[in-house]
């Protein structure tokens, strides 16, 4: 080759490697932006009208709502026998022509507890019992002994606390069951407020997993009459629920119930691991306790999912106690003398989620909700059943194919349902309670969400990693997808144990930010994982006492199988975000598994559940205990695994998290620091938990880490998303 040939070679090559080096990114615009804007909730749900029925009882029976329609706000009163409606353009208007009278419950503040009579309140001073009278404004001071954090009806879980009282009034007004409670001994979390000057430390008792001993209770019992403090004659309880991490899900004492005299209180007492729960009765004129039943478990119990399903019934002295024992959660029927097993209620390969109602006095029948019972159904559908007390007559009251979301009027042989699907808007009916149609009071109008281009996500079924159930999860694709070309894909995640990512089967105009995100050009997968409560007991404990990768595997196989039916999913380029235990989930999936996750974003992360409140890991790990490695938390920390990364990661935290403590995701930065990876932070110094103000700002900073780092394009500069609140 002579000379004059080697040159011009020499120049093309060049000439080829400058134009690649000076290749210009995909500009993605700020218009690309507003677009994706319009699929956000405060643009999209607007545009949804005659979505649900909330009702308003009413004490004749009937019930009455507002609706969204075209026109404006539709209000609606409803005679529940005949399905016929009274409409008007105002409350004002409506209440006039359907005669109802305004509702006469006092307003009382938010830290004070309304009595059944509705004639005082009782609130805390001091860490003491008071309460007030709302015809004289009395007040009376019940307890006297309160101290510092040894106070009575104080509301701390460590990660969730008020000032509001913990109680509950008996049926009579007369007595209230609360306790005093002990937490002087546990953690003290600090938390200091950024500002100008000196700065503001925020302190108070957060327990955690190393604590010797958590927060006590002391139940007791106050007869306002002749304000005597009764103690119930049992040992302290470790402050934990049958329902959740705390003994107030409800906003009341839960696992509580009088009977109708206020003579007796049943209640449960749960173990600081959860795994043994003791229903007992007490006197409450003396004190004295009886132990009913006690039920034991290897790993944690629960009372169902969205409610507490054991109910006390004195009149016929029997008990409804809810277990897991055969796989699946149902419904047994106990004899409140002897406490022995008179008849399981509910029976099969379903869950029973939430007991609505027991007509103990005419029919003896139950009307409870349940999942994973009808065929061809999503396992996560919701619908309504009844069935009597001897297990006999079940009967399903809500025949579609779809989620139901149930309500049941104080009084009255009716129900009011709304039922949809995440594809299909959602539809009111009336029905009676033997599930014959009424009326049908709603038919939701997506009309102008179509009309801007709005399209439903894909549900989708996979495999979990080990092949032994099948997973549910939903896809979400740009309107404009073309099959013939290859998209990045983002997993959104939340693993549970206590949910899962999807939420709620019901129809959303918008979930979170996912159709959002890929109108950017991306390809959204939330998958609900194993470990996800809502099946069956060992699909739930499937990653009990190790949650390092929860779920993780169960999405990468389901990311797998989805995307050989889609080859438009480029598995190449998958990322990862989540929040909180999602926000865990998605730092373990950069450090676990880096060849498959090449971009992660990690908010609000519990990545070491030794800093963590003490609840939620004592109830799905298990209590701390010494291992060889030094305890059984240690290998699931995240920090510990942090030299493994090897794409891009952006960690996010509130600098005042009273959730999760933002030293969590400071254990990772110093790891990684140590380990001298790049990565990338961001720290909103006032924020709490879910960022307040600044949780639009975090969302557009993920679209920006998404577009360059996963998509390799370039994102608009200092977009800003204003949902005009």
């Amino acid at each position: 080759m002579n000379n004059t040939l080697l040159t011009l070679l020499f120049i093309n090559l060049c000439g080829i490697t400058m134009l690649a080096q000076n290749e210009v990114k995909e500009q993605i615009t700020a218009e690309d932006y507003e677009h994706a804007v319009k699929f956000l909730r405060f643009n999209a749900n607007p545009l949804v009208k005659r979505e649900n029925v909330r009702p308003n009882w009413l004490n004749d029976g009937r019930f009455w709502y507002g609706i969204s329609t075209p026109e404006g706000t539709e209000y609606v009163v409803v005679d529940p026998k005949t399905g016929k409606k009274v409409i008007a353009a105002s409350e004002e208007e409506l209440f006039k022509k359907a005669k109802i009278s305004a509702d006469k419950t006092p307003e009382v503040a938010r830290n004070e507890k309304l009595s059944p009579d509705k004639k005082k309140v009782a609130f805390i001073r001091n860490w003491n019992l008071w309460i007030r009278n709302l015809e004289t404004g009395e007040e009376t001071q019940l307890t006297k002994d309160g101290i510092e954090n040894y106070g009575y009806a104080t509301d701390n879980a460590g990660w969730r606390k008020s000032d509001r009282p913990i109680l509950l009034w008996s049926p009579d007004s007369k007595k209230i069951a609360t306790f005093k409670q002990d937490q002087r001994h546990v953690s003290d979390m600090y938390l200091v407020e950024t500002k100008v000057g000196e700065p503001n430390l925020q302190s108070w008792k957060y327990p955690i997993p190393g604590d010797e001993k958590v927060i006590q209770i002391e139940r007791v019992i106050i007869d306002l009459e002749d304000q005597e403090i009764v103690k119930l004659d049992v040992p302290a309880d470790p402050r934990r629920g049958t329902l959740c991490d705390d003994i107030s899900c409800s906003g009341d004492f839960d696992d509580n119930y009088w009977n109708e005299d206020a003579t007796k209180l049943a209640f449960v007492s749960t173990s600081r691991d959860h795994k043994e729960a003791k229903l007992r009765i007490a006197d409450a004129e003396t004190g004295e306790v009886r132990e009913v039943l006690e039920e034991i478990v290897p790993t944690q119990y629960e009372s169902g999912q969205g409610s507490i399903n054991w109910k006390y019934l004195p009149k016929s002295d029997e008990i409804i106690w809810y277990s897991e024992r055969d796989n699946w959660g149902h419904l047994y029927l106990y004899d409140l003398k002897t406490g022995n097993l008179k008849n399981q209620i509910t029976k099969g390969d379903f869950v029973v989620t939430q007991l609505l109602r027991v007509d103990e006095k005419n029919n003896r029948v139950l009307y409870f909700e349940a999942q994973g019972r009808e065929e061809g159904q999503d396992p996560y559908f919701s619908n309504l059943y009844r069935i009597d007390f001897s297990g006999k007559n079940l009967k399903l009251l809500t025949p579609e194919n779809a989620n139901h979301k149930v309500y049941f009027p104080p009084k009255g042989d009716y129900f009011i349902d709304n039922y949809s699907t995440p594809t299909t808007p959602p539809v009111s009916v009336l029905r009676n309670n033997k599930g014959k149609l009424i009326a049908t009071l709603e038919k939701a109008d997506i009309s102008k969400l179509e009309g801007m281009g709005w399209k439903a996500p894909e549900p989708v079924t996979v495999k979990s990693a080990n092949g032994r159930w099948d997973l549910y999860g939903l896809v979400f694709t740009p309107t404009d997808l073309d099959e013939s070309k290859k998209y990045p894909v983002v997993n959104y995640v939340y693993p549970g144990p206590q949910g899962g990512g999807l939420g709620p089967r019901s129809f959303y105009a918008a979930r979170s930010d996912h159709q959002a995100l890929a109108e950017l050009g991306f390809i959204v997968v939330v998958i609900d994982g194993t470990c996800n409560p809502g099946r069956s007991k060992a699909f739930h404990d499937a990653c009990y006492g190790n949650i390092s990768g929860n779920t993780l595997e169960d999405q990468i196989a389901g990311m797998k199988q989805l995307a050989k039916e889609r080859p438009y999913m480029d598995l190449e380029k998958v990322g990862i975000w989540g929040h909180s235990g999602g926000g865990f989930a998605a730092a373990a999936a950069m450090f676990r598994y880096p060849e498959f996750y090449k971009v992660g974003i990690a908010e609000s992360g519990n990545h070491d559940n030794r800093n963590y409140e003490d609840d939620w890991g004592e109830r799905y790990i298990g209590l701390l205990t010494p291992t060889a490695d030094g305890d059984n938390y240690v290998q699931q920390a995240n920090q510990n695994y942090a030299e493994n990364l090897q794409g891009k990661l952006l960690l996010a935290h509130g600098g005042l998290d009273d959730n999760v403590p933002p030293y969590n995701t400071y254990l990772v930065v110093d790891a990684l620091i140590d380990a001298n990876k790049d990565f990338d932070l961001i720290i909103f110094p006032n924020a709490r938990h879910g960022y307040g103000k600044d949780s639009y700002y975090m969302m557009r900073r993920r679209w920006d880490y998404f577009v360059e780092h996963l998509k390799g394009a370039t994102p608009p500069e200092n977009f800003e998303i204003e949902p005009g609140w």
